[in-house]
């Protein structure tokens, strides 16, 4: 997420809810037709569309038609008119345009779930093991980390991503502000971005930072050894509607995964889990990187 990720907080409930209602309805709509035996090629072609699509709007992919969805309700023999009515409201708010749409020159599409999923979490976990985690870091880092990524991009485009990465951390600060647990590998603190100068106005930021009463951030020093997040950084989103499930988030140079298969979420969770175990608490962490600021 720190490498191409980037979102202002601006109008965050809305447009960030209406990707988690999405996928909620993407999800109702699969248990539907799941218990109804029927296909997704049956339910395709009963809407005039490929069995692709419907996955797409299982999984919320996808914006939805009114249409389309009336007529799947009626495949899976959904006739009361409160249910259909409750699902069709769903549809119409899943259809809200994210207002980051317009930031689509220097977002790339497939980050655009991720962005509306992290503003929705009530909870955000973290593990980083490259750098600093977007939310967490300051201007002058991200700037160093965007010009890394993308060396022969124009200052402007630049500055651009830039500036939407800060707004975007004000989700740390906001009225409905979601826990934030964070677990920074030492080699992400000690891998420069950026000049001295840089590197020492971001520990003094995560030091500030860890202060909050909705964060927590750990480091897992160097001399723990070998540990449990041995397949690299991961993030995992928690939301206050008991409908939907953790999501794990797997970001890769040109896509990412989202995982919610509740096996698979476990894994993470108890990755999660022993590296916050395994790792010195909070003020610990923050002796840990008050001596990496002094070595800086």
């Amino acid at each position: 997420m720190g490498r191409v990720g980037d979102v202002t907080a601006g109008a965050a409930g809305e447009s960030s809810g209406s990707v988690v209602r999405r996928i909620l309805l993407g999800s109702q709509l699969r248990r539907l037709r799941e218990s109804r035996g029927i296909t997704r090629e049956a339910a395709g072609y009963s809407i005039r569309a490929s069995e692709s699509k419907i996955s797409r709007m299982e999984l919320g992919r996808v914006s939805f038609k009114a249409r389309d969805v009336e007529d799947l309700l009626t495949l899976y023999g959904v006739t009361d008119d409160s249910e259909r009515d409750s699902l069709l409201g769903l549809a119409r708010e899943a259809n809200v345009a994210g207002w980051w749409h317009s930031y689509g020159d220097v977002l790339p599409g497939w980050f655009q779930t991720y962005i509306g999923l992290e503003g929705a979490a009530s909870l955000i976990r973290i593990y980083e093991v490259q750098f600093v985690h977007g939310l967490l870091q300051t201007e002058a880092y991200a700037h160093a980390v965007v010009t890394r990524g993308i060396p022969d991009a124009p200052r402007a485009e630049i500055d651009r991503r830039v500036a939407l990465r800060l707004e975007r951390q004000k989700v740390l600060v906001s009225e409905r502000a979601p826990r934030f647990h964070a677990v920074l590998d030492e080699a992400a603190l000690r891998r420069p971005y950026g000049d001295r100068e840089v590197m020492r106005g971001q520990l003094r930021h995560l030091i500030d930072v860890s202060e909050q009463p909705n964060v927590t951030l750990q480091v897992m020093p160097f001399s723990f050894g070998g540990h449990a997040g041995e397949s690299g950084a991961f993030t995992m989103l928690r939301f206050p509607e008991s409908d939907l499930s953790d999501i794990v988030y797997l970001e890769q140079l040109t896509s990412a995964l989202y995982l919610d298969k509740r096996e698979e979420v476990g894994q993470y969770e108890r990755v999660m889990e022993r590296l916050q175990d395994d790792s010195p608490g909070p003020e610990e962490s923050r002796d840990l990187l008050r001596g990496l600021l002094q070595l800086t």
